[in-house]
């Protein structure tokens, strides 16, 4: 293998060797950066996988890890899902697995990924995903509406003294539907499917200036609130005087 190949990309054909000497076993599919999208891998890219078996295989490689551990040793694991782990591996690679039996992928939306291994037979098609992606929000009014609502009731939460869950309903949960409709605005493209803030800054750069001030953490969340106004107005939103009123005197 060239010397220049992500070691990323050599770890993952090293798990297909060890799976492809068990029983049971049928495909391995590279998800994000070690599936379709390998020109995004840098030092601290993941392992992102699924692995295909046989129907009645599924609990053993989900509660036996040596097939994973032939590939490089564990240092930490754990079951954060019924179908998989997430690991960290002795020198600092990062697994996250799911094992499907075939008749499962029917089911699962994923984004489309590249097959590292098979074995003979096995459709060539099984990395790609028969359930369709989260469509992006392109409700403006909804994407609004439902930001005053988080700033108003983040602001309230605040005046109560319930400053973390003040926080969330400013910095984050607000947060997100301005990343919507810069989106929107921008007509941003690449996004995560399942994380509209993956490489955001990359992809909405003006936005990401403004972080500072939208984000600006735990004891600032009046600031944020007053913040977030602005910027969505900056983007033409309509934003009533009748609640706006309200999240401002909340926030003084």
């Amino acid at each position: 293998m060239p010397s220049d190949v992500p070691p990323q990309l050599r770890r993952l054909d090293a798990i297909a060797a060890s799976l492809s000497a068990r029983e049971g076993t049928l495909a391995l599919i590279g998800l994000g950066s070690v599936g379709r999208e390998t020109a995004r891998i840098d030092a601290y890219s993941d392992l992102d996988f699924f692995v295909i078996v046989q129907p009645g295989f599924k609990a053993r490689f989900i509660e036996r890890l040596d097939w994973l551990e032939a590939a490089h040793p564990l240092a930490w694991h754990f079951r954060n899902t019924g179908d998989g782990h997430k690991a960290l591996m002795a020198d600092g690679l990062f697994c996250e697995f799911a094992a499907f039996e075939p008749q499962e992928l029917e089911a699962i939306p994923f984004a489309p990924g590249r097959v590292v291994w098979k074995r003979d037979g096995v459709d060539d098609g099984i990395a790609t995903p028969r359930r369709a992606l989260p469509r992006p929000n392109t409700d403006e009014t909804w994407i609004v509406g439902e930001a005053l609502s988080c700033l108003f009731m983040g602001l309230a939460r605040w005046r109560r003294g319930e400053k973390l869950s003040a926080m969330r309903f400013v910095q984050v949960y607000a947060l997100d539907r301005l990343v919507e409709l810069d989106a929107l605005a921008t007509r941003a493209a690449g996004g995560d499917p399942f994380g509209a803030d993956r490489r955001l800054e990359n992809r909405q750069p003006t936005l990401a200036a403004e972080l500072p001030r939208l984000a600006p953490g735990y004891a600032h969340t009046p600031q944020a609130a007053l913040a977030m106004l602005d910027a969505l107005a900056r983007r033409g939103a309509a934003l009533p005087e009748a609640i706006t009123a309200r999240i401002r005197a909340l926030a003084a």
